[in-house]
């Protein structure tokens, strides 16, 4: 019986969420933000473990920084997290021109637009679910990326209808492996990719980011290899506005002949799109959790 009742309220509580973030779609952007920062300020003081892995991750990253200038940043880093959460409503649920109204998509553009295989790199900003809908409404094309299972089913619906909301889109689970989204890339599908994370160290190298060793997926490299296919970088900022998702040229001679150095030279790269933005990096990840031998967790 308990099992039952748990699933019960399990599911009864996600629809109330679902049905909120609905109901956040019709309000005027500044209020969903006010609420985002009243929120953002309650999980920064509830969260305790997940506040000390932003912070242990802006000391190793920003030690010259100050401790003020390091908290200053944790606390709006998760008003940044609350209030690209709480966006989701709009972002799923408001009229196609509201959204496309606040999504913004700047850069070169154009290459893009070509039929040639490409791999976005959009690296972990906050704005991830925002930079993905407006390349699926603004851009005509047949998108892919890779999807992780929701626990809850009503949830797992949810984003999977938010995601596939626009466009022509395709999301595969994480557990479908290469060879169908090597598939996808060779059938012009330009793939949206996150590898910007401490996943499974063995697929994983150890290269630095702002200085500290951190294991880091190899796939970037990897499919564009496998693909033929370009890369190019885009990254969303969030505005007052909505989001400014900037497209940046293609990298040259990319990739190479040595996925470690790919791996690095992406490393490399996204710290200069970081401090651009750090608040909005998404530091709530525990981005050095597996260490060289030798080294312990720094969590």
């Amino acid at each position: 019986m308990k099992p039952a009742i748990l699933r019960f309220a399990s599911r009864f509580a996600s629809q109330g969420g679902i049905a909120f973030m609905r109901l956040l779609s019709h309000l005027p952007l500044p209020w969903v933000r006010g609420l985002g920062r009243l929120l953002g300020w309650v999980l920064y003081g509830v969260a305790a473990s997940r506040r000390n892995v932003v912070q242990v991750n802006l000391a190793l990253c920003f030690a010259h920084w100050t401790a003020q200038q390091r908290r200053a940043t944790a606390v709006q880093t998760f008003v940044y997290f609350a209030q690209a959460w709480l966006d989701r409503g709009w972002l799923w649920h408001s009229s196609p021109q509201t959204t496309r109204t606040r999504l913004r998509l700047t850069g070169v553009v154009d290459v893009l637009l070509d039929d040639r295989p490409v791999v976005i790199f959009a690296p972990h900003f906050v704005g991830l679910d925002a930079g993905w809908t407006a390349l699926t409404q603004q851009i005509q094309r047949n998108f892919t990326t890779i999807y992780t299972h929701q626990t809850n089913a009503d949830v797992d619906e949810w984003v999977r209808q938010g995601r596939s909301r626009f466009g022509s889109t395709q999301l595969f689970d994480r557990n479908d492996g290469p060879k169908v989204l090597v598939t996808a890339l060779r059938a012009r599908r330009a793939l949206y990719l996150l590898p910007d994370m401490n996943y499974d160290p063995k697929d994983s190298v150890f290269v630095p980011f702002f200085g500290v060793p951190a294991a880091t997926v190899t796939s970037l490299s990897r499919f564009a290899r496998l693909g033929r296919a370009k890369v190019v970088p885009v990254v969303t900022r969030m505005t007052a506005s909505g989001y400014d998702v900037q497209v940046l040229p293609a990298w040259p001679d990319f990739p190479s002949d040595d996925v470690e150095q790919d791996t690095r030279l992406m490393n490399q790269q996204l710290e200069t799109y970081v401090n651009a933005m750090p608040a909005q990096y998404y530091w709530v990840h525990k981005r050095f959790k597996d260490r060289p031998d030798g080294e312990k967790p720094p969590y």
